[in-house]
């Protein structure tokens, strides 16, 4: 074969040459018989592409056959390659609890809103970097006489410790009950940093009915406190499962949830997410747990770091993690995430709400809840969730977030059902909860829900 081509090859440069002694000398090297049956068939020797006709196959088809088969193992290569590396990604995440993918078109000036509040790092030290930012923050510096020496221990959060105590401040006979997150000491440059950043974030947002509110600061001198409002019924989660209970006493009175006070509570968090939307910013942890609720049960969304970093960095940080469970598909596959994320877990929330507490998806470990959705599947309805408020979590669930609704549209959804939500019935659900068994089905750890403040 290999000696077929070199003489074909010979050949075909002497008759592009117009060379007939060398198309002669050609032909001698060669099969004489087979070659002069082949001239024979030729009208002559001046018919150059009879004799490139007559070997085509060997110098055109076969080289472009075996191209062709290397173009497609190459290829074939490429895609085992590519998708180990997405297995790799994939399993990297999931175990339970997954980092947090950059933001979805949000730039350094775009996630500020027209500014960053992130406290330039210029300074060399801590003394010096507190005498910067005491003007930025002289609106909300609370006089540390105003603060009672006695504080419970509720919580060690990522920051420090977090306490409850009292603020005097018009009346003393009237005391306020306070959250007071202190930052641990000893604290470097750039601890003090982001506690002040945490600080300006909270003035930057301003205030809001729905979001729990900073009350004031203590930064002139260490140790640094954030002063935050207290809610004295603590976060939903607990008060969800204290409904469990025959009979619920708050403030002295008996108190059921019902499945228009679902639908109540979930259009009060809608209207806090609009108003992070607003500012171009997505709180990425919706869930009950997040959520504080008072006595009228008006319920003020918290945990807001994630929207913390977008604000002051533009993206998150690989090292904030979320637990698996309230996550949306595109978040599980590290994709970018922004408000359309924060609809999925609202579909969660509802979710947790109409059942009291309970862990979503119970049957499916944490580590595989990213396959579990990539067959399509979703949590059937609850026994104790009607079918209009099935179809709004099945809304929330879609796989793209381009098929959900938005955070207003959902809004003016949960609105339309609550004129004929039923206010009588009470929901109920036997069990009580048993806190490790609800973190090990959930995929969190116990430790968090201690208490709620520790986000932020």
């Amino acid at each position: 074969m290999t000696q077929s081509l070199g003489i074909i090859l010979s050949c075909v440069l002497c008759i592009l040459c117009e060379s007939s002694i060398e198309v002669d000398s050609c032909l001698a090297m060669g099969d004489e018989r087979g070659m002069t049956r082949m001239l024979l068939e030729c009208s002559s020797l001046s018919d150059k592409l009879c004799v490139v006709q007559e070997h085509q196959y060997e110098i055109i088809i076969v080289p472009t056959f075996l191209v062709g088969i290397f173009l497609i193992l190459l290829g074939v290569i490429l895609w085992l390659f590519i998708r180990e590396q997405r297995a790799q990604q994939q399993s990297s995440g999931l175990r339970g609890i997954a980092p947090m993918p950059p933001s979805r078109s949000l730039s350094w000036e775009a996630a500020g809103h027209g500014g960053s509040v992130f406290v330039p790092l210029k300074e060399t030290s801590v003394e010096s970097l507190l005498q910067t930012t005491t003007h930025a923050l002289a609106k909300l510096q609370v006089p540390r006489e105003q603060l009672s020496g006695v504080l419970e221990h509720i919580y060690n959060g990522s920051c420090g410790a977090i306490y409850r105590t009292k603020m005097y401040t018009g009346d003393p006979a009237k005391p306020k009950s306070v959250i007071l997150k202190a930052l641990k000491e000893p604290a470097g440059l750039q601890e003090v940093q982001d506690f002040l950043g945490r600080i300006q974030f909270y003035q930057y947002l301003g205030k809001h009915k729905n979001l729990v509110q900073l009350e004031g600061c203590c930064t002139e001198e260490l140790p640094l406190y954030m002063v935050l409002e207290d809610v004295a019924q603590g976060d939903l989660l607990s008060f969800l499962w204290t409904c469990r209970r025959d009979v619920m006493t708050m403030d002295g009175l008996l108190y059921d949830l019902t499945e228009k006070q679902v639908y109540y509570i979930g259009k009060q968090v809608l209207l806090a997410l609009e108003f992070l939307q607003d500012k171009h910013l997505f709180h990425g942890d919706v869930a009950a747990r997040n959520i504080l609720i008072q006595c009228d049960l008006t319920a003020k969304l918290c945990g807001l770091g994630l929207a913390y970093e977008v604000h002051t960095r533009g993206a998150i940080s690989s090292t904030h993690t979320v637990p698996l469970k309230w996550l949306a598909p595109e978040r599980l596959l590290l994709r970018q995430a922004d408000i359309r994320g924060d609809v999925w877990s609202f579909g969660i929330l509802l979710y947790e709400m109409v059942t009291l507490g309970a862990p979503p998806y119970p049957e499916v470990p944490p580590t595989s809840i990213l396959q579990h959705l990539q067959r399509r599947k979703i949590m059937k309805r609850p026994s104790s969730c009607t079918h209009t408020m099935y179809t709004l979590m099945k809304s929330c669930w879609r796989w793209s977030e381009d098929s959900r609704p938005s955070v207003r549209e959902l809004h003016s959804r949960l609105e339309t059902a609550a004129r004929t939500a039923d206010d009588k019935a009470v929901l109920q659900v036997p069990e009580l909860v048993v806190p490790e068994l609800y973190a090990a089905v959930a995929g969190i750890s116990v430790e968090s829900l201690s208490y709620s403040y520790s986000i932020l």
